[in-house]
Order: structure tokens, then C-alpha cells, then sequence
């Protein structure tokens, strides 16, 4: 096995524990969002209910919240395009340095 192939499965593990450990170690442990954890630590901080500035466009116009599977699909598409966007620019990069190396 080279060394490369022995560095990616190493890596791979460490990814694969940060997210498991603390499933288990942390049982029982709500794990909430940053919206949640913000306006907790507002209330706190001035002693009265957080009332937020404005109401989202998409849930102003169905009159309710939006369901967590269309919040998780608009999630999947925003990925979708930044990952989009950085294999652009990469792929940009390395046939940059592919068509500098043939002219040499």
C-alpha cells in the first residue's frame, strides 16, 4: 500500500470519528442550531425576549414556517452550487498549470 493511499484512509478515520464520538459520548445532549444558541444568548444578555428584526421572505409569503424538508433541500442546493463553484476554479487552476508545463 503507498504512502498516499495510507494517508487518505488515515484521514478518512479521523473524519469518520469526529462525527461519530460525539454521538456517543455526548448521549442525551441536545445538539442545537446557531439561530437557537444567538437568540439564547441575547435574551441573556438584555434580560427580555428576542424578537428578530424581520420575518424570512419565503415564510412571509406561505404565511407559516417553512417545512425542515424544504429547508434541507435549499440547503443540498446551496451546497450543490458551491461545490460547483470550487471544482470550477480548481479545475481552472490545474489546467492552468497543465498548459504552462507544456510550453516549457
Amino acid at each position: 500500500m503507498t504512502s498516499t493511499k495510507k494517508t487518505v484512509i488515515g484521514l478518512l478515520l479521523i473524519i469518520v470519528l469526529i462525527a461519530a464520538v460525539p454521538l456517543f459520548v455526548l448521549q442525551g445532549a441536545e445538539f442545537g442550531g446557531s439561530d437557537d444558541a444567538g437568540s439564547v444568548a441575547i435574551s441573556e444578555i438584555t434580560g427580555t425576549e428576542y424578537v428578530p428584526w424581520f420575518t424570512p421572505v419565503l415564510e412571509t409569503a406561505i404565511n407559516g414556517e417553512i417545512p425542515g424538508e424544504v429547508e434541507s433541500l435549499f440547503f443540498c442546493i446551496q451546497t450543490g452550487i458551491g461545490v460547483g463553484i470550487i471544482a470550477f476554479v480548481m479545475g481552472r487552476f490545474v489546467e492552468r498549470k497543465k498548459k504552462e508545463d507544456s510550453k516549457k
